[in-house]
């Protein structure tokens, strides 16, 4: 019964990508459902006056990305300019925009910092999200991160329970024990608490989503296309940059 929940918890993610009934996989992304969005009484507000943010010469803010208020904290140095990326292996649009953003890290400035968040507005975001961590805690997070979007999007095995997710870290060498003791560890927990902070605080409602240092948030459906969000990215980065 827990899998079949899991599996309707992810149709329902699936079902509501892009607000339409054909998105293009260059201008979408997965979105909560509206139980499980952020409350809009506790949590920093999301701001749209263009007359708030940077100038950045073809983006506007309101438009393409919006404003929080207040600004966040990160988890980078004070001279960096944190890019956060909230994401989910599950959904096809992070998996396809994430060849953009591996180019992006070989190109960024060496002031940027740029971390992953996972989402975790479900249970089956949330089960992703200790494996992101389980990997993390590991050592593994950089080499398995490819291999979670390819064993879900190209051969099609969901890791919907913790017995798959345990067969699949066994591939890299994580024995059973290893696997459980992490995956069920303090600092794995701890680190999906503070991701479900940060979702909170960030207003997120679909993925993938990047915040800009804490403080502007955008993602695909803002702009025509990916290559068109890492231009945004980079004239925020450069607009952070040099107000400093």
């Amino acid at each position: 019964m827990q899998v079949r929940n899991l599996w309707l918890l992810a149709a329902l993610a699936l079902v509501s990508c892009g607000g339409s009934p054909e998105p293009a996989a260059d201008a979408a992304g997965d979105t909560a459902d509206s139980a499980a969005a952020p409350s809009a009484t506790s949590e920093p507000e999301l701001l749209s006056d263009a007359a708030d943010g940077p100038t950045t010469g073809r983006f506007e803010m309101g438009v393409h990305y919006l404003r929080l208020s207040p600004t966040q904290p990160t988890s980078s140095n004070p001279d960096q300019v944190e890019v956060a990326e909230v994401f989910w292996y599950g959904c096809p649009h992070c998996f396809n925009f994430d060849p953009y953003l591996k180019r992006w890290q070989d190109s960024k400035p060496s002031y940027v910092s740029f971390v992953r968040v996972p989402a975790v507005w479900n249970p089956l975001l949330q089960l992703h999200a200790r494996a992101f961590y389980t990997a993390e805690e590991l050592g593994n997070g950089a080499e398995m991160h490819d291999a979670f979007f390819a064993e879900i999007h190209e051969r099609q095995n969901s890791l919907e329970s913790e017995a798959k997710l345990q067969e699949f870290f066994g591939r890299f060498g994580v024995d059973a024990a290893t696997f459980k003791r992490t995956f069920d560890s303090f600092a794995v927990q701890a680190k999906v608490q503070h991701a479900d902070e940060l979702n909170r605080r960030y207003r997120i409602e679909s993925v993938p989503t990047i915040v800009v240092n804490g403080k502007y948030t955008t993602g695909g459906g803002a702009v025509a296309n990916y290559d068109e969000l890492i231009e945004l990215v980079n004239e925020l980065v450069a607009a952070e940059h040099a107000g400093r």
